[in-house]
């Protein structure tokens, strides 16, 4: 669904994309990991069309979006929900105005479709019953699975979940890792992508995982062949040792 060819991404003389190829399988969870300022959000916001590659090419549906217009890109961007790592709800408006949000930006919407999809997204992240509280009224997770819940209030065909369990308590972090793959589960044709530095999570969760490294794919694959390879920085970003061969700035 989401293909890289080639694609540097230079600022100034930091070239943080560095001829990276990556393919990204529709309808599955792929989590990207590596360590800090390897390039992972600049990956995603490629995807988006928030950022434009120095060279190189970046297609979704196998269509080049270099080629986009206006206009296109922002169906594009209507077409991804997006977690963020501190929710980013507005605080100023209930828990159910946040979720519909982006629901009443399409002003085609019934307020009574609005409303049942609300309530829809709210029982299938477990909190049915919280609608009229606002986010101070909330604890961490429950703000972070509101935030989930207004990224899929609008049926998006792409979400991505930057860093969902930083922060968190370990319990906390099952129960949004538990999330993102029943969100996968109910919606079988979703394509999900999650950067993350919790290897462990991404192992479990991932149908997918690449990792970067020096602005390329270090490898990708199903988990398990995380858990086979031999390769020397695998091994030594998985064992969270600071010897070895990866390199530290």
């Amino acid at each position: 669904m989401i293909r890289f060819e080639n694609v540097v991404k230079q600022f100034g003389t930091n070239r943080v994309l560095d001829g990276l190829d990556l393919e990204i399988p529709e309808g599955k969870i792929t989590v990207i990991i590596g360590k800090s300022g390897e390039g992972k959000s600049v990956t995603i916001k490629h995807i988006m069309g928030l950022l434009t590659p120095t060279s190189g090419r970046v297609f979704v549906d196998d269509r080049d979006l270099s080629t986009f217009s206006f206009e296109q890109l922002m169906d594009l961007r209507r077409s991804i929900g997006m977690l963020f790592q501190h929710a980013a709800l507005f605080d100023s408006l209930s828990v159910f105005e946040n979720v519909a949000f982006p629901l009443k930006e399409r002003r085609s919407m019934k307020e009574s479709d609005i409303k049942k999809r609300v309530f829809e997204v709210l029982d299938q992240i477990g909190l049915p019953d919280i609608a009229d509280k606002f986010p101070g009224e909330l604890s961490t997770g429950e703000k972070k699975r509101v935030g989930l819940a207004r990224a899929l209030s609008p049926n998006p065909r792409i979400i991505m979940y930057d860093e969902p369990t930083t922060g968190m308590d370990p319990l906390v972090s099952e129960m949004i890792d538990n999330l993102i793959v029943d969100v996968g589960r109910w919606n079988p044709e979703l394509t999900s992508i999650v950067i993350s530095h919790d290897l462990k999570a991404a192992l479990e969760t991932a149908e997918n995982v690449v990792m970067l490294y020096k602005g390329k794919v270090q490898l990708a694959g199903a988990p398990d062949k995380f858990r086979k390879v031999d390769d020397p920085i695998i091994r030594q970003f998985f064992a969270g040792k600071v010897e070895g061969p990866m390199e530290f700035m």
